[in-house]
């Protein structure tokens, strides 16, 4: 069955977030995403060209669509459509325990971060270090935006993101429960102590951690420069402080487990 004009135009229309909300749905472009998603989330439909079909078989939906390159590049939202496509269902939310899981494990937290790119590096990030759940303020970009998806490079499989009050999740912790941020004015983070658990905060790209949040927060950590009487950047892209921050928690861990 060829490809409907209305199935495009929704496809298109899961560009903006309310179309995404209403529908409780996000795209994934691409084999390497899609492949790793097919496992996690329930997938509404799948468009793909004849070879990468031929290579699947047993497919997680009855609602597929074989299309030529052509077709495939009159659906997609990539530049470069690269064979298959799919509507996934975002997962249901689950509030319970937030507090629990800071206590118990290390978490990150996004305090308004815009770049939807950005955030799906962070995402990435997550994953490869193990970090199972972001925190993630009401006004930080949308983890399923299409450029998201695309920057976690199916990270968003294994990692889950809460949309909440940074400031409430806070104060719901215990008062002896890490909460890290970094700052300019901070400690040198490889001559502190780090733990296992805790929440790690990471700012928004031009104006970092909020005054209302930095108040919260009871561990400054500071990434230093090299040499630091350099003259250099005024600061890192809050993508690669995480990925610095996230290696020097999993470097601590590994050495202290050795």
């Amino acid at each position: 069955m060829p490809l409907s004009k209305n199935r495009i135009k929704y496809i298109h229309s899961l560009e903006l977030k309310k179309n995404r909300k209403a529908d409780h749905v996000f795209l994934a472009e691409g084999p390497k995403t899609v492949e790793d998603l097919l496992t996690y989330f329930p997938c509404r439909f799948l468009i793909a060209t004849r070879e990468w079909l031929s290579q699947h078989k047993n497919l997680p939906t009855d609602d597929i669509t074989e299309v030529t390159e052509e077709g495939l590049a009159k659906a997609s939202l990539l530049k470069t459509p690269q064979q298959v496509l799919a509507v996934f269902e975002q997962p249901a939310e689950d509030e319970n325990n937030w507090s629990t899981l800071i206590e118990q494990s290390l978490c990150l937290a996004l305090d308004d971060v815009q770049d939807p790119g950005n955030l799906g590096t962070i995402i990435r990030l997550a994953d490869w270090f193990g970090i199972e759940h972001i925190f993630c303020s009401n006004n930080t970009a949308d983890a399923y935006n299409p450029k998201t998806i695309q920057a976690t490079m199916g990270g968003i499989a294994r990692v889950r993101l809460h949309y909440t009050s940074l400031p409430d999740v806070i104060r719901s912790l215990k008062k002896d429960t890490p909460v890290y941020g970094t700052f300019l004015d901070g400690k040198n983070i490889y001559e502190q102590e780090l733990s296992k658990n805790g929440l790690i905060i990471m700012g928004n790209e031009g104006n970092g951690i909020s005054a209302e949040i930095e108040s919260l927060i009871n561990k400054k950590l500071y990434i230093p420069n090299y040499p630091t009487n350099r003259t250099t950047s005024e600061s890192l892209n809050v993508a690669v402080a995480t990925a610095v921050v996230c290696a020097e928690f999993r470097r601590r861990a590994a050495s202290s487990q050795n």
